[in-house]
């Protein structure tokens, strides 16, 4: 058991640095405007989000099983805000391989948010997204106001209070 954590914790003193700083490196500055398309085919553009309230990006994959349950906690936590202008976008950096199987897991579990292909990674790349789920919260002037890797049960209790702080009048 020692020697797992002791190699788990030479590799991230040795992934960090050799692929940039962890996504908490960017809180406080503009979020990178983009525009990718969604599982429909229709081009979306950041800032038509932000106009509205702020927004939670969460990178993600098919195959990350961390990220299909910290889908869960968004779908519930974009049902409860919604109406009053808070938006989860969803980013799959799922490859062109498997991109298909996108659309079909959002269908099957009813998700509601919109869902953003990535394939490329070119938007995860912008925000720092170097392991997955990434989840960065932006206000609706545009700031990266929280930025999260990683997701274990009741890492959504900080994602409310940022939520319910960006919402309150």
């Amino acid at each position: 058991m020692k020697k797992a954590i002791l190699i788990v914790a030479l590799a991230i003193g040795v992934i960090i640095p050799l692929f940039g700083q962890p996504a908490t490196f960017h809180r406080g500055r503009k979020a990178p405007a983009f525009a990718l398309e969604d599982i429909n085919g229709k081009t979306v553009e950041l800032n038509s989000f932000l106009e509205k309230g702020p927004v939670i990006i969460d990178f993600w994959a098919t195959w990350c099983v961390p990220c299909l349950e910290e889908l869960q906690v968004l779908h519930l936590l974009y049902t409860e805000f919604k109406a009053h202008g808070m938006t989860v976008l969803a980013i799959s950096t799922d490859n062109e391989k498997s991109t298909a199987k996108v659309k079909p897991y959002i269908k099957g579990r009813k998700y509601t948010f919109p869902v953003l292909l990535d394939p490329n990674s070119e938007v995860a790349r912008m925000y720092y997204a170097q392991a997955l789920p990434t989840t960065v919260v932006i206000d609706r002037k545009g700031f990266i106001v929280y930025s999260h890797t990683g997701y274990k049960k009741g890492d959504e209790q900080e994602l409310r209070k940022i939520t319910e702080a960006l919402l309150a009048p």
